[in-house]
């Protein structure tokens, strides 16, 4: 793997990182909410609450965990593709300018500059 895919694979990593973290923090402001009660002061719960809301909070995670491992699968699997493809349009474009200098005997033709 060369220094480019490598920081980038560092990017996306940090990327889905921040992404997972903002899912996290949104869940837990949503469930937090749910149980403050709306006319006390205090947030009184029973220990099965607590428990409940610790399986429902870890259930969260271990699916935002599973939703970013999908995405990197994806994205990785994309960057393959993408590798893929830049090599058989590389390819393309290098069998063109051979058959046009077949063509055209080797003589420049308009509009065949390269940049």
């Amino acid at each position: 793997m060369d220094r480019d895919s490598h920081s980038e694979d560092t990017l996306s990593t940090m990327v889905l990182e921040n992404i997972k973290n903002k899912l996290i923090h949104a869940f837990r402001g949503t469930a937090e909410s749910r149980e403050q009660p709306v006319d006390s002061g205090v947030s009184v719960r029973p220990l099965s609450m607590g428990r409940s809301h610790q399986a429902n909070e870890e259930l969260r995670r271990a699916q935002i965990d599973g939703a970013i491992t999908w995405l990197r699968s994806e994205l990785l699997e994309m960057r393959t593709q993408d590798l893929q493809l830049a090599q058989t349009l590389l390819g393309l474009n290098t069998e063109i300018q051979r058959l046009r200098r077949e063509s055209f005997g080797g003589v420049e033709v308009e509009g065949d500059e390269q940049h």
